[in-house]
């Protein structure tokens, strides 16, 4: 099993598994040597001042690679969101990312919509593809699967 994206239908919902990769610190050229340059979504995070881990942002890619939108996610060089950019400049040293690789853009859409549901729900953030009546969705951490599927 890689860190990747599989879909199984049953019926008219889609049941999805995010195969996590392990969370990475960010390093510009770890990152340049070891991140696929592939479609897939990435989440970036920074570690507070307690030392707890906080998601910042989720993102996707899908012409440019993997590689180029966590490199460009870390760096606040290369950030191009103002509020963003502050973040990253503020955590620069404490920021890390982990992917999932997806080559399909309909399952792209419906686990980013899932993820974003999750994190503010109403807020429509993302769309899905229209496929199902329900996405249900599993995210497996490098190593151990989370318990029970929750579903949008």
């Amino acid at each position: 099993m890689g860190y990747d994206i599989t879909r199984l239908e049953k019926g008219d919902d889609g049941y999805f598994t995010v195969h996590w990769s392990p969370l990475f610190k960010a390093d510009k050229y770890d990152i340049h040597g070891s991140v696929p340059a592939v479609g897939g979504v990435a989440e970036l995070y920074f570690k507070d001042r307690e030392g707890r881990i906080q998601l910042f942002r989720v993102v996707r890619s899908w012409f440019g690679g993997l590689r180029a939108v966590i490199r460009q996610g870390t760096d606040p060089e290369m950030e191009k969101d103002s509020g963003m950019q502050s973040i990253v400049e503020e955590n620069k040293d404490r920021l890390y990312y982990r992917y999932s690789i997806c080559e399909n853009k309909d399952d792209m859409d419906d686990v980013l919509f899932f993820l974003y549901e999750s994190l503010a729900p109403g807020r429509h953030q993302a769309e899905h593809s229209g496929r199902y009546e329900r996405i249900y969705l599993t995210e497996v951490d490098a190593g151990e699967e989370k318990p029970g599927a929750s579903h949008y």
